[in-house]
């Protein structure tokens, strides 16, 4: 049977394109607080230098007089003789920490099992289960004298970042901090047990100090 052409020169309509630029396409950017630490290799950690490290909670409760001390119960025992804290500050949903470590391995060994321990004590007394940090930890190392004493600042005196006030804060490890320029009011006390090893590098000891005692007045740089 002869094949009609006419049959075959039929026409279909064109499809809907999908895809291609379009004004508001793609993943939308997150919010400043919301974004993460980027997955990549965390650089070569030395013993000589302490570490800022910083570690950001979903909840903002961290400073409620129950968490703060499950908090801070979890710091202490997280000190070894080659992974020690040496200053802390706690705020509403993060924590700064100066951390002495002897290497790399022991830094992030250090830091991850801190972190797993303060969180399981969290659920615990909160009675809740699921994620509790809402981030990797981040962490800086701190290979000059000036740059320690800028995280001192930073680290105990974090509250006036958040909050109007000239007085020191209980959450912090400003009552066993030596390094002040002038006495730290008379009755003030940090919350909680003792949780802070003594300092072993000589830019945390010694070091910062040639940059000046740091004033109860100073605050951390804005920005």
């Amino acid at each position: 049977m002869p094949v009609n052409v006419n049959q075959l020169a039929l026409s279909f309509p064109e499809p809907k394109r999908r895809g291609g630029a379009r004004r508001g396409a793609g993943r939308k950017p997150r919010a400043a607080h919301l974004r993460q630490t980027p997955h990549r290799a965390r650089p070569m950690h030395r013993k000589a230098h302490p570490v800022h490290v910083t570690l950001r909670a979903g909840l903002r409760i961290l400073r409620t007089q129950r968490v703060a001390r499950t908090l801070l119960s979890g710091l202490r025992d997280s000190n070894r003789d080659s992974f020690r804290i040496v200053q802390y500050s706690v705020q509403e949903n993060h924590i700064h920490l100066i951390v002495e470590a002897d290497d790399t391995k022991t830094l992030t060994s250090g830091v991850r099992g801190l972190m797993v321990r303060m969180a399981r004590r969290v659920n615990r007394l909160l009675r809740r289960h699921g994620r509790f940090w809402s981030d990797r930890w981040h962490g800086r190392d701190l290979e000059g004298p000036r740059q320690v004493r800028n995280a001192l600042v930073y680290v105990l005196q974090n509250h006036k970042k958040h909050a109007d006030t000239a007085v020191l804060d209980p959450l912090s490890s400003a009552a066993s901090f030596d390094g002040f320029a002038t006495a730290i009011p008379s009755g003030f006390r940090s919350v909680g047990p003792p949780c802070v090893a003594a300092a072993r590098t000589w830019l945390l000891k010694i070091g910062w100090r040639r940059r000046g005692l740091i004033r109860l007045s100073e605050a951390p740089a804005a920005g």
